[in-house]
């Protein structure tokens, strides 16, 4: 049988994310004896919380090893609702949750939940790689509006209200925003939520790097702005981020009741339940000390202060500041089309290629989040790889 025969127009339709690509190809080149430096995956590189790992230890001990319910414990639930509480001031209910495999199953679950055949769903570029093709899968179509660097990435929201048609269902907001680090400001997430009431959209807010925000910024929720946006508002969030719980794999959604019991039945037939133990050391995580979330916080908000200038007096480079999360988004347009020890760059996946190369520092190409011209540099490593693939990248520029 023709193997290409096996494979549907679906799986063919979606591409590996660039993310996990640029990092796999920079571990097979470490593995090859090569010095690689990665700055490509958005993972804190700092240890989960020990508080965090002897609660899944005793859960271990306890003999919570079984299946849960499929969209999580009531009391991991009961955890995130108080959390909600405590962060947003926000109430809800313990049926509005439905906890999944981690925040980018969760919101997978929401498009699919939420979308149908046809939809569209507007999102801001620059973008995390997987929002359209997520979409996508759910059979919907992504609406891309662009944002740049020099206005610190807010949207035009006269391009944003001209993108509605009949066929939005909704419109994705995410801050702290991978890739950019941008921020939005209340004025830009109240005028988002305006258009979303006029025109009966449904905003889904990506919230996992909420508690990463520095110069005493505060976290703005599209949820927190009157009761009938927080009915509209689909929150996203998860313990990867604000607890280096990455590998735990726990994310979730807040929603209407109605929605969030068909999230977890759509679960209930993918996956059953996230891991339990899983889940036990993220009640911990939620309700126990949270010391270490500041000091994590403090330590990249140092990271950025370090990088961003650094970047920028490299000649060509020209690196907006973030406001939040742990990535930098320079604009590398100069060097498009130049030629660099030889080397002709026509774009940016080529910048980032000619990088991992010539000064063996892996980074992620700005076409994959929709903004050419542009590459991402997460920061959430020590100070001392950032010092040295900054030093790489220079001399690999000169």
């Amino acid at each position: 049988m023709d193997d290409a025969r096996l494979i549907s127009t679906l799986a063919n339709s979606v591409e590996a994310s660039p993310t996990m690509a640029m990092a796999t190809l920079a571990k097979e080149m470490k593995a090859s004896g090569k010095d690689v430096l990665s700055f490509a995956v958005g993972e804190p590189d700092f240890p989960t919380p020990a508080n965090i790992c002897e609660a899944a230890k005793k859960a271990i001990d306890d003999g919570q090893t079984k299946y849960t319910p499929a969209s999580g414990t009531p009391e991991l639930k009961q955890a995130i609702v108080d959390a909600a509480k405590r962060d947003l001031g926000l109430e809800y209910e313990a049926s509005q949750v439905a906890v999944s495999n981690g925040g980018k199953h969760a919101l997978m679950n929401t498009w699919r939940t939420l979308l149908d055949p046809g939809d569209e769903a507007i999102i801001f570029a620059p973008y995390w790689v997987s929002y359209p093709a997520q979409v996508e899968l759910a059979g919907a179509e992504p609406v891309i509006i662009k944002t740049f660097g020099d206005n610190g990435f807010q949207p035009d929201l006269d391009e944003v209200k001209a993108a509605v048609t009949a066929k939005t269902k909704a419109i994705l907001v995410n801050s702290p925003s991978n890739p950019s680090g941008g921020v939005f400001t209340r004025e830009t997430i109240e005028g988002i939520a305006r258009i979303a009431q006029e025109s009966d959209l449904t905003i889904v807010s990506d919230e996992i790097y909420k508690h990463i925000l520095f110069d005493g910024r505060s976290h703005v929720s599209p949820a927190q702005i009157d009761d009938d946006l927080k009915a509209r508002t689909i929150i996203v969030d998860g313990v990867a981020k604000t607890y280096a719980m990455t590998g735990w794999r726990i994310g979730w959604m807040i929603a209407p009741p109605s929605f969030a019991k068909k999230a977890g039945s759509i679960q209930s037939q993918e996956t059953s339940n996230p891991c339990a133990i899983s889940q036990a050391a993220s009640i911990e995580a939620l309700t126990g000390p949270q010391d270490a979330v500041g000091e994590m916080r403090a330590a990249f908000e140092r990271r950025r202060d370090y990088i961003v200038p650094a970047l920028n007096a490299i000649p060509g480079i020209n690196c907006p500041d973030p406001g939040g999360a742990f990535y930098v988004f320079p604009d590398i347009s100069d060097y498009m089309g130049k030629t660099v020890q030889g080397v002709t760059i026509k774009n940016s996946q080529e910048f980032c290629l000619y990088l991992i190369e010539h000064a063996h520092v892996s980074t992620v190409h700005g076409s994959a989040s929709g903004s050419e011209g542009c590459f991402r540099i997460s920061f959430a490593c020590s100070m001392e790889q950032i010092e040295e693939g900054v030093r790489r990248i220079a001399k690999a520029l000169q």
